[in-house]
């Protein structure tokens, strides 16, 4: 089976590191009707009491400016790809080595299987990073 493979648009928040934080920043999309599709949080131990959130995708004039008002931005130094197919086991690992014999160093990784199912983000670091990762990926085969 072919991988889905795409460029995301994740935008990025800092986040108080306390009860409720998140769900702030959370409440602001919703209200905007934002569908996500993904959520990451996380501390941000060099800003002690601080936190950062990544979110995707922002479809729609409203949710866009919903999240501009509560502080989102797309940040220009991170570039993500959206990696979406059939589960299988090592499927990770052949990503990873995909990556690594395209020469391209991502900066995170995440991925989670529902069913038979699967949908990964790879966060790099430039946009030609997410170009080399694309093409790479498009010739695995799953």
């Amino acid at each position: 089976m072919a991988l889905k493979v795409a460029k995301a648009d994740v935008w990025a928040v800092t986040i108080d590191d306390r009860p409720g934080g998140a769900a702030e920043k959370l409440e602001t999309l919703s209200k905007a009707g934002a569908n996500l599709e993904m959520v990451l949080a996380r501390r941000t131990p060099e800003q002690p009491g601080k936190g950062v959130m990544f979110v995707t995708p922002l479809k729609g004039k409203k949710a866009v400016e919903a999240a501009q008002q509560a502080g989102m931005g797309k940040p220009e130094n991170f570039h993500s790809v959206r990696i979406e197919g059939g589960d299988k086991p090592g499927l990770g690992s052949k990503i990873a080595r995909a990556l690594g014999e395209a020469g391209v160093n991502f900066r995170g990784m995440s991925g989670v299987a529902i069913g038979k199912k699967f949908v990964s983000f790879v966060a790099l670091d430039s946009a030609d990073d997410q170009a080399k990762a694309i093409a790479a990926l498009k010739k695995l085969k799953a």
